[in-house]
């Protein structure tokens, strides 16, 4: 009995396509996990938002080789589902508790007390950023904290790069008037 040779390659484009997902996965599940957060404020939900976005990315598989930048592509995907997910949920879920934070802030080096003064500082500088408009507060969570240049940034929010420079002045100006409002 012979295996016909179309098996044989559809096999072997099948494990090539599952090898290139799983590389996606561990390469970019950290960066799509910081920017669902940096949206959502939600541990298991950015956790939801990041699967969601590899289930749509395993549904579309025979894309995968026409894309040109996976980040941008894959950044682009789970931005759409946290904005998605807000916007149903109307409402933005407070869970800037110590505990989250502490999670996210280093913990070597640090007396209790330096600790409990970084955590309350993160959590006004998250404060100050949640006050900014939409607009402003998406290009700088993007260029901030997933650090996209401009060019990748207008990919994902498919608006012109000179826009997201000026709503990145913009942001930048408004955090440091908030944070010194703040200081006083």
């Amino acid at each position: 009995m012979e295996i016909p040779t179309s098996a044989v390659n559809e096999e072997a484009r099948r494990r090539a396509e599952d090898a290139a997902i799983s590389a996606l996965v561990d390469q970019y599940a950290g960066a799509l996990y910081r920017v669902a957060y940096s949206v959502l404020r939600n541990p298991s939900d950015a956790e939801d938002a990041v699967q969601e976005a590899f289930l749509r990315v395993l549904r579309h598989r025979d894309t995968l080789t026409e894309v040109r930048n996976h980040r941008v592509w894959l950044i682009r995907i789970v931005w759409n589902i946290v904005l998605d997910r807000k916007r149903r949920a109307k409402t933005r879920p407070e869970t800037d508790d110590v505990s989250e934070l502490a999670r996210v802030l280093p913990s070597t080096g640090l007396s209790a007390e330096e600790l409990a003064a970084a955590a309350q500082h993160h959590a006004r500088v998250l404060a100050c950023v949640e006050q900014l408009p939409a607009k402003e507060r998406e290009v700088l969570l993007l260029s901030a904290f997933e650090e996209l240049t401009s060019v990748e940034i207008a990919a994902v929010l498919g608006i012109t790069e000179s826009s997201v420079r000026s709503r990145l002045f913009r942001a930048r100006n408004l955090m440091a008037e908030l944070i010194n409002h703040e200081r006083h």
